[in-house]
């Protein structure tokens, strides 16, 4: 398994959820357990160097490699959800979706000043949902280490851009 047969497995999915949106299928990977081993093992490979305390990733396929991320590691894993789904105190930011607006929170207590965050997701296209887990996170006072995603798209590029906080995918489209 390598990257390249990762990339040929997702599947583009015209018009969804909204005509002119080109949807990245990630299914065919997760119900291949080789693939989807192969993709927590290079997310493993690629942060190892960052001293992570902490992953932290937005719902839902972000949810999907964050969880097995934090699993093989042995680290915590805080979910940033929807506005209304976590059942205590939290932390919340509005922001833009390529087709939109929405709200994300995250528990106020669900990270520490002495954490080291890795915020991951499925893809990065405009970097609304990453933004808004930047904001959440440092809502907390906690360090944001890193930031990865399985797909970039190229096309976003110019909005792709997170300061001084190191940012890297797998796969590019």
């Amino acid at each position: 398994m390598n990257l390249d047969k990762i990339k040929k497995m997702i599947r583009n999915v015209p018009d969804f959820p909204k005509s002119g949106i080109q949807f990245k299928d990630i299914t065919p990977i997760l119900v291949d357990p080789e693939a989807f081993s192969f993709v927590i093992k290079a997310f493993a490979d690629l942060i190892k160097k960052y001293q992570i305390t902490a992953i932290v990733a937005p719902e839902a396929r972000g949810f999907i490699f964050g969880s097995a991320l934090a699993y093989a590691l042995k680290l915590k894993f805080v979910p940033v959800r929807k506005i209304g789904k976590l059942p205590y105190k939290t932390y919340q930011v509005e922001y833009q979706l390529e087709y939109g607006t929405d709200k994300l929170e995250i528990h106020q207590d669900a990270l520490t000043t002495s954490d080291r965050a890795l915020i991951i997701d499925d893809l990065i296209a405009t970097s609304g949902t990453i933004h808004a887990c930047i904001a959440l996170i440092k809502l907390t006072k906690a360090q944001i280490a890193c930031i990865t995603t399985l797909i970039a798209l190229k096309e976003f590029h110019d909005q792709q851009d997170f300061g001084s906080i190191p940012f890297h995918s797998l796969i590019e489209f």
